[in-house]
């Protein structure tokens, strides 16, 4: 988790599948609660879109004390960039050596083997514009398939510049 002060809740998203995607219909992320009905979230969704680490989400506790997911109350301005990697059939080595790769330009990532999936979470601060080169060239030499699971102003404005 890329901030680990604070009290830590389950916040669960529900997900529209379609065409079998994607794989579940819940998608619970860690979160510090605020103390007033929020909570910042504190990991990278895998499948929740137009959300990113660090946003803050309101949230409703259901009779049973699961907290579910409403509107996001204050973005964090990261983004969300999803992986699926190709490259050694998305191995262990290969999704490690990603995050590596992203992790030297200010992004933080997280794998998961089952989907051969990378989720990076992009701030502000990252080198943009290495960041992207990094992407269109994994692309381009087919090392990965990408998914802007939630974009910013700034991402939009540094892929025109």
């Amino acid at each position: 988790m890329p901030n680990s002060q604070g009290s830590h809740v389950k916040v669960h998203f529900r997900l529209e599948i379609e065409d079998d995607w994607p794989p579940v219909s819940v998608e619970s992320l860690w979160a510090v609660d605020q103390g007033d009905g929020t909570a910042r979230l504190d990991n990278v969704p895998w499948f929740v879109r137009g959300i990113a680490c660090g946003d803050i989400v309101a949230t409703d506790a259901d009779e049973e004390g699961v907290r579910w997911a409403g509107t996001v109350v204050r973005g964090s301005e990261n983004c969300t960039i999803r992986l699926i990697v190709f490259r050694d059939g998305g191995s262990g080595a290969a999704r490690q050596s990603v995050i590596d790769a992203f992790h030297a330009l200010g992004v933080y990532g997280e794998g998961v083997e089952r989907f051969r999936m990378v989720a990076l979470d992009v701030p502000p601060a990252a080198d943009i514009a290495k960041v992207r080169r990094l992407l269109d060239r994994g692309v381009a030499r087919e090392w990965w398939a990408v998914e802007e699971g939630c974009v910013t102003e700034w991402w939009r404005a540094a892929a025109q510049g």
